[in-house]
């Protein structure tokens, strides 16, 4: 299925929404260095149930390596800052979708790398940001959308 990387995840809660998202949508987790959280924190536990079990959480000491050791096709990467709609293009199978930390988002760096496939979810002018777990639900579930709900019951 798709490929989630978390680029520096600080807030618990949020990952663990996300570790029950990939288990639920057959996807894979993928953690960058440095985590702001401990993986034994109970704030990440509660929210990803016992879903954790369900999918294996990559955790990788930088962005480089976790991108290396999958081998992606496609890096799609998402900032408030992308020039394309999260929607307007085709997702396929082996898929990185990329998000930055909830505080400040991708790097300028990071960004600069993907300029061709950075997207953005859009949102009201006056508003900053999405929560980082309802950011990656929307963009999975259009890929998995696009790929016909593949594997679901």
């Amino acid at each position: 299925m798709f490929r989630i990387v978390l680029y520096q995840p600080e807030i618990p809660p949020n990952t663990g929404n996300i570790i029950r998202l990939t288990a639920n949508t057959g996807s894979t987790l993928h953690l960058v260095k440095p985590l702001g959280f401990e993986m034994t924190d109970t704030r990440l536990r509660r929210a990803g149930l016992d879903y954790k079990n369900l999918v294996h959480v990559n955790i990788h000491e930088s962005l480089t390596e976790a991108l290396i050791g999958s081998a992606p096709e496609r890096v799609f990467a998402f900032s408030t800052k992308g020039n394309r709609n999260y929607s307007e293009i085709t997702y396929r199978k082996g898929d990185v979708l990329l998000f930055g930390p909830e505080t400040r988002g991708l790097p300028d760096d990071i960004r600069a790398q993907y300029t061709d496939t950075l997207l953005r979810i859009p949102m009201k002018r006056e508003t900053r940001s999405l929560n980082l777990a309802n950011a990656v639900a929307i963009a999975l579930y259009e890929g998995w959308r696009q790929l016909g709900f593949e594997s679901a019951t």
